[in-house]
């Protein structure tokens, strides 16, 4: 085969894994106590605070917490919407649902654009973040929780808690947001 004919069917390759590769993240930061195996016998608060590296009074919203403990480590799946299987923007839909009352679209794309755009120094619990992976604009979101920490979908690991300014999800780090309480659903 030529060198042309290898190029073309080497781009084809590469353009078939980024059209597949949506909500992907290989790397995982995992900081959960049950998703790593460790047994915590402690309160949702003390787990959560010792989780994040953070005072137990900075927990506040335990209904975040339950709805992320009953989550947490479930696989990811493409296109999942249960616990059998969830992508990052079904379970990032969902959690906002349950939650916080509040819809958001199906799509990580369409949330993007839906939402109030902040600084990450501004970021508060609930706010949405969003990743650039495999030069894909917003194929990743998360939900952001304290302390640089936030709760997403990995294809590898399933639903984790990662730290935002890890190296590698931070080279991918492209936008946050709070939820836009008046957009409306399509």
């Amino acid at each position: 085969m030529n060198y042309i004919g290898s190029r073309k069917i080497f781009i084809c390759a590469i353009c078939s894994l980024v059209l597949l590769g949506s909500c992907n993240s290989q790397k995982f930061a995992t900081h959960s106590s049950k998703a790593s195996g460790i047994k915590f016998s402690g309160t949702i608060k003390e787990k959560y605070a010792a989780t994040l590296g953070v005072s137990e009074k900075q927990i506040t919203n335990e209904k975040l917490y339950n709805f992320i403990d009953n989550w947490i480590g479930v696989p990811h799946r493409s296109g999942g919407m249960d616990k059998r299987g969830i992508d990052c923007s079904g379970f990032t839909s969902i959690l906002q649902k349950e939650v916080y009352n509040q819809w958001v679209p199906r799509v990580a794309r369409q949330m993007a654009e839906q939402v109030k755009r902040k600084y990450e120094d501004e970021l508060k619990e609930g706010d949405l973040i969003f990743f650039d992976f495999d030069g894909q604009k917003f194929s990743h979101v998360g939900v952001y929780l304290i302390n640089n920490k936030f709760v997403h979908t990995s294809t590898s690991k399933g639903v984790i808690i990662s730290d935002l300014k890890d190296p590698w999800y931070y080279k991918y780090f492209s936008r946050a947001g709070s939820v836009n309480p008046f957009a409306t659903k399509n």
